[in-house]
């Protein structure tokens, strides 16, 4: 057999192994990239309902989702995200002060942090927003608002009362 007759046999071997290497590969990218879109969507969809479980799931994935292929193969914007949300995880774990005054601060920052997210998303996922449009591009109705604080001082009631650090008031109403 001639040098040519060795390339076609290992051309007719080798062509359909390279070509499902191919599509496997092709296969993750497009899982990797359907993956970081449906983080991004939740993010966006949920940023006025920052304690709503898929919010959380979301920003729980962030880490897996943009890892990369490996800590040295990773790229500029995927980096850039990791970066981003890393400060906003940091910034989630203190403590939530009691003074009016300093819980504005701190809200403040932390609306500033997740819109830091979601633009880093936002340009590793190829979207221009602006900052004010990741800020304040969100619908919250009121009706959820006041909901959520009346869960919440509901909540609180309750932990009281079986805590003993409140009497469960009883009012008998009988004729």
């Amino acid at each position: 057999m001639t040098g040519g007759d060795w390339a076609i046999v290992f051309a007719t071997l080798m062509g359909p192994v390279l070509a499902v290497q191919a599509q496997k590969w092709i296969e993750a990218l497009r899982k990797t990239s359907e993956a970081k879109d449906l983080i991004f969507k939740s993010l966006m969809a949920t940023r006025g309902a920052r304690l709503s479980p898929e919010h959380v799931r979301a920003l729980n994935m962030i880490d897996l989702t943009f890892y990369g292929k490996s800590a040295a193969r990773r790229t500029k914007m995927e980096q850039n995200v990791l970066d981003a949300w890393r400060e906003y995880l940091d910034h989630l774990y203190e403590p939530f002060p009691q003074d009016d005054a300093k819980i504005k601060v701190v809200q403040a920052h932390r609306e500033e942090l997740i819109t830091n997210l979601l633009s880093a998303i936002a340009s590793e996922r190829g979207f221009k927003f602006d900052r004010v449009q990741l800020k304040k591009g969100s619908y919250m109705p009121i009706g959820f608002e006041e909901q959520d604080r009346n869960q919440k001082a509901l909540l609180e009631s309750a932990v009281k009362v079986f805590k003993g650090e409140r009497a469960l008031l009883v009012i008998n109403k009988t004729p």
